[in-house]
C-alpha cells in the first residue's frame, strides 16, 4: 500500500508538458473543426432546400390535384343521386347505434364542427 501511494505521488509531481504548446496545437484543431462544421452545415442546408423545392412542393401540388379530382367525382355522384330522388338526398336509415346522444353537448345536439351539407341535423329530432 505504501508503494502504491508513492507511485501516485510521483505521477502527480511529474510535469505533463507545457500548457502553451498544448493550447496552440488545440487552437488550430478547433478552428479547422469549426470551419469543417460550417462547411458541412452549408452543404446540408442546400441539400434540404433542394429536396424541399424539387420534391416536397411538387408532391404537395400533385396530392392537392388528386384530392380535388376525387372530391369533384364525389360531388358529381351526390348530384346524380339528388337528380334521381327529385332534388334531395334519400333519408339515411335510422339505426339505434348511429348518432346516439345520452345528453346534449353544451352547444346543442350537433357536433362542434357541424356542417348542414354533410352532417345530419340532430337538433330537429
Amino acid at each position: 500500500m505504501l508503494a502504491r501511494t508513492a507511485v501516485r505521488a510521483v505521477a502527480r509531481a511529474t510535469p505533463r508538458g507545457s500548457r502553451a504548446s498544448s493550447a496552440d496545437a488545440g487552437a488550430g484543431d478547433y478552428f479547422a473543426k469549426r470551419d469543417a462544421v460550417r462547411a458541412h452545415a452549408a452543404e446540408v442546408t442546400q441539400l434540404w432546400r433542394r429536396i424541399s423545392f424539387f420534391v416536397c412542393v411538387p408532391a404537395t401540388i400533385v396530392c392537392a390535384l388528386w384530392v380535388r379530382n376525387v372530391e369533384a367525382e364525389h360531388a358529381e355522384h351526390i348530384e346524380h343521386i339528388k337528380a334521381e330522388h327529385d332534388g334531395h338526398l334519400p333519408d339515411i336509415p335510422q339505426y339505434e347505434y348511429m348518432n346516439r346522444r345520452v345528453k346534449p353537448y353544451p352547444w346543442g345536439m350537433n357536433s362542434l364542427f357541424f356542417n348542414p351539407h354533410v352532417n345530419k341535423d340532430l337538433s330537429e329530432e
